[in-house]
Order: structure tokens, then sequence, then C-alpha cells
């Protein structure tokens, strides 16, 4: 059989091709059916039990649509098809080296889990599959186009302001978690994303015509950030999480090494028997730490907390020293100040109504986007500093942001 069809929730069928149902078939893609997409938004949203397995075939079919797309246009002149099957294989492997529970064990310190799954391209069954289909240098394009550093003109389906794993994972997320927030004009936008010739060469832009559905992406994500993917009992849960993690690798009881290997279960399975501050267990049980401060970013000082996501032994260390002047056991005080300040970022080629390729950026285009112009008051509004307890203390704000300076 040369295609075969795979039923989806949110995308009906999903057709696949006969290469991409021998990659479908190997052990570090069958990995992703037991890591969910959302990490612990389950233990908030009920529905949101959906798998990195399922974003992955997502991602496929998106890729699929726009080369056909484009195709229809006459705007893929010049891609062989060797390039265009590299792609389509990228969307469908970009997470393989994806850690269990999503991004939390990246903040905790974690490699990033691109470089994770590049690594994993070329070996087992996986890279015989890979080498069959092509050779080498497909293996090392595929891995390029998912680091984001390839020099194809199809590099911004898979990343960039419009990689099409974003309006997947958008769509998907918001469809399982049962909320409005994640709707995105996914038909204009694969409709209006076209090939441009920009300052490197040709590349992937959108025309002028879709930038209303562009803005709908943007605002989509900065509404799942401030009622998801930052929903309060998701961030307690995650950095109850993160702190079990990196206890359980300083003390031996779990290798740095062997996580991106493992699914969901295991990764509890592992952690609750090296659980000597009772974190994984409790979020087990859903006996989440509560909030004791929940302040947004824009009451915060310029400056405070800037180091947190880039260095979590120092926020570990913050977190007990202001643990024990609480009166509160080491992992019984937790801080969180997520960032992603890429959160509405855009940085793309516009080919207007008249021909000419102009360029979009978080300045907006006067008359054309707006959004990126007040991005920054979204994403102050959505990011949040919290401090999670396991009972209520008498906590001074002031010394929390002296730890924080």
């Amino acid at each position: 059989m040369d295609a075969d069809v795979i039923r989806d929730p949110l995308w009906d069928n999903i057709r696949l091709d006969r290469v991409a149902m021998a990659v479908l078939d190997t052990p570090p893609v069958q990995r992703l059916r037991y890591v969910r997409q959302l990490g612990h938004a389950f233990l908030v949203y009920p529905g949101a039990t959906h798998s990195r397995f399922e974003h992955a075939l997502g991602a496929y079919h998106l890729t699929g649509r726009a080369l056909a797309s484009l195709a229809e246009r006459g705007e893929l002149e010049g891609i062989d098809e060797r390039s265009q099957r590299a792609v389509r294989l990228a969307a469908l492997l970009h997470d393989i080296g994806h850690y269990p529970f999503s991004h939390a064990l990246e903040e905790a310190g974690f490699p990033s889990h691109e470089a994770q799954g590049v690594a994993k391209l070329g070996v087992g069954e996986l890279g015989s599959v890979l080498r069959e289909t092509g050779d080498d240098a497909l293996v090392s394009e595929i891995g390029a186009l998912i680091q984001g550093r390839s020099t194809s003109p199809l590099q911004g389906l898979i990343s960039g302001s419009l990689d099409l794993d974003k309006i997947d994972y958008l769509s998907r997320d918001a469809r399982m978690c049962g909320v409005p927030y994640g709707t995105v004009d996914v038909d204009r936008l694969l409709a209006t994303i076209t090939v441009v010739e920009g300052e490197r060469g040709r590349m992937m832009g959108v025309h002028e015509k879709g930038v209303s559905a562009l803005e709908s992406l943007l605002f989509a994500k900065y509404q799942m950030y401030r009622n998801v993917y930052w929903h309060h009992a998701v961030r307690s849960a995650t950095c109850m999480f993160k702190r079990a993690a990196r206890t359980a690798v300083r003390s031996g009881g779990l290798a740095m090494e062997q996580v991106a290997e493992l699914t969901d279960d295991a990764l509890m399975g592992r952690l609750l028997q090296a659980d000597s501050e009772g974190l994984a267990q409790a979020v087990r049980d859903r006996r989440l730490h509560k909030r004791q401060l929940d302040m947004p970013a824009s009451d915060v000082a310029e400056g405070v907390g800037g180091w947190v996501e880039e260095d979590p032994g120092r926020l570990e260390q913050a977190e007990n020293e202001l643990a024990s002047e609480m009166g509160l056991p080491p992992g019984g005080l937790l801080l969180d100040y997520p960032a992603r300040e890429s959160m509405l970022s855009v940085d793309l080629p516009l080919r207007t109504r008249s021909g000419t390729v102009e360029r979009l950026t978080d300045e907006g285009r006067a008359g054309q986007l707006g959004l990126p112009r007040v991005a920054d008051a979204l994403y102050q509004s959505a990011r949040r500093l919290r401090v999670f307890v396991t009972e209520p203390v008498d906590l001074e704000i002031g010394r929390v942001m002296q730890l924080l300076a």
C-alpha cells in the first residue's frame, strides 16, 4: 500500500505515504504515544491527555497541506521532491527527543529536546528507515530543519513565526482542554503562506491578505499561555515536578542522559522511588502547593527575576533559603516566574498586494499588523510571579524581591 489513513479528532483524515508509515512504526516515534503533550495540564483540564504522537501526526498533516497549496500556485519550482520529503519527515520527527511532561525538564536545566531528537535520527531502526529512503544527507537535512538551521526555502514551515507545529499544538491543545482560546484561521493561513525572495534567498513568508489570520495565531498563543499553559495549578505541579527531578538526579536515582528515552509513567516511577522530599507523590496525588504570592509581571521591578529561567540551581538555593526563613522544609516553598519573551514575536517576509516584499517584525506594519505593538503589554499580563507553599506563611514581598534581584 502506497498510503494509509489515520483518523484524527482535529484534522479528520491524515494520509501518510509509505515512508511516513515506516518512520511512524519505529520505537522513537511510538514512544511519543506515552508522552503527554501538555505535561501536568491534565490535573486542571482532564481532557488534556493527548500525546506528542498525535501532535506529530498533525504537524505532518499540515505540512502536507501547505506543500500542496504551494505546489498548486506553482511556488515549489526549483524545490525538488527530496527537499519536500525532508520537510514532511522533519514535521513528523520534530519532537522525538522530547522529554516527558512537556518543557518542564528543560526549565529544570536539562539539554534542549531538539538536540536530543537530532541525536536519535541516524541510529537504530529509525536511522535504517531514513537511510533506505535517502542517505546520510537526508538524515542531516532533517536534523538541520528540526534545529532551525537549514538553508532550505521551506525551513519556515518547521520553525519560525508561521511554523506548522505551532498551528497544530494551539488548535489541538484548545480542543482537548475544552477551551475556546486557541482559535486559529488555519485554512486562511495555509492559503496565504508563500515563498518569497528574501535577503538570504528564497524563504517562507505570508501574503498581505493573510495578516488577519496571522494575528489570530498570535492572539491564540497569548490566550493559551494565560489560561492554560501558565494556569496557576499547572505551574504549581510543574514546579513540584521540576524540583523532584533535580533532586532525583542529584541523589543518583535518575540519570539525566536517560530521561529522553522514558515515557511519562516510566519517569514518574523513577521519581517516586527517589522521592526524598515527597514532591513526586504529592503531584501524583494532586496535593499541589498553594499560592502564597501571585502578582503580574507588570508589578515586578525591571531586572528582578531575569535569571530565574536560566539558573535553576540558583533558584533552588533561593527557595531553600526562603523556606528555611518561613519554617518550611526543603521543597515546601517554590518560586515560579516563567518566561517566554518570544511569545508574540514576529519576523517574516510579507508579500504585498502590489507584489513587493516587506518585512513584518515586532514593530508590526502600519495599517497591517497591530498586535506586535501591544505584545509586551499582553506578555506582561500573561506572565506572573508566584510563590507556592505547602501551608500558609507570613511572606514579605520585599524579601522575595530581594532574593530575585
